[in-house]
This record gives structure tokens, sequence and C-alpha cells, in this order.
């Protein structure tokens, strides 16, 4: 169970570096064919508020990863469970504000990963 919650874990950080690099490096680029929705014309206009949205999505893995440097299991899947919380949070108001698309990206592999390491936690 516990490599099966650290493998989605893992995805989710992936997920979040994927986003700070397109955010940070390549909004202009990359940014306007996964954001199809968003208007082509503000693209350049907002790239430092992208690259702002990408480090806190850059924070967001950085404390998944860190969840793994711990040795104490206890802490580490406490670490988990906050960082993964707070993608949760995160992927539930940019599916309000912004897309449902967000949850589905965001949201739901973060709550498989709250349920496994729950489960490891709780039994």
């Amino acid at each position: 169970m516990i490599i099966i919650a650290k493998i989605i874990t893992t995805l989710v950080a992936l997920i979040h570096i994927y986003i700070l690099w397109i955010e940070m490096f390549s909004w202009t680029t990359t940014g306007k064919k996964v954001f199809k929705n968003f208007p082509k014309d503000l693209f350049e206009p907002t790239i430092q508020m992208a690259a702002n949205q990408g480090l806190y999505n850059g924070f967001l893995a950085a404390g998944l990863i860190w969840s793994f440097l711990i040795d104490s299991t206890e802490w580490s899947t406490n670490v988990a469970l906050f960082f993964l919380g707070c993608v949760t949070v995160a992927g539930i108001y940019g599916a309000i504000s912004v897309s449902k698309k967000i949850f589905i990206i965001q949201s739901i592999p973060a709550l498989i990963g709250i349920v496994l390491w729950s489960i490891i936690k709780f039994s």
C-alpha cells in the first residue's frame, strides 16, 4: 500500500513540476497549447503573474518531495497529507473559478493519495 501511495504522491508532484515549468518558463509557447480557453492576447501581458503561480506550484511539489526525505514514517505521512490537502484545495478552487478540468487533473490524484496515506496512517 505504501508503494502505491508514494507512486501517487510522486505523480502529483510531477504534475506540479510540469505546471511550474509551463507557467514559469514556457507561458507564451506551451502555455497557449495547454490553457486553450485563456485569451491568446493575454499571454504576453500575464507572464509575471503566471510565473508567480508557477512558483506556488513548485512549492507544492517541493513539499510532496520533502515528504519522501523524512525518516519518520509518521511525519512523512503527515507532511504528504498536508501537501496533498493543499493540492486538493487548490484544485477545487481552480475548478470553481477557472475550469472543471483542474479538479480532474489536480484534485482527483491528490484525493486518491489522501485516501491511501490515510489508510496507512489509521490502520
